[in-house]
């Protein structure tokens, strides 16, 4: 394989692994603020949990919650404290 054919195969690989970056882009970032929502949630319900003793209220720390939280944000997490506070 000559030089030329090295650098030709190189800038195709190239504008290849660009065109790969910018197709997935937009997905990756919606699924990255979604992790990270959903991380957030966790550490909220995490915190409520402590405060069981004085508060009477609690959330399970499960795929369900996380995802509320996730995807409403602190809204979510407000609508499922509300929920458990009704029904118990």
């Amino acid at each position: 394989m000559s030089v030329i054919e090295k650098i030709s195969l190189g800038l195709v690989l190239l504008f290849l692994a660009v065109a790969v970056v910018r197709l997935f882009s937009a997905p990756l970032k919606l699924a990255l603020r979604l992790a990270v929502n959903a991380a957030l949630g966790f550490g909220a319900m995490w915190l409520l949990n402590l405060t069981t003793a004085v508060t009477g209220l609690s959330l399970g720390l499960n795929l369900f919650n996380g995802l509320v939280v996730g995807i409403l944000g602190i809204p979510g997490f407000l609508l499922l404290v509300l929920v458990k506070w009704v029904v118990t």
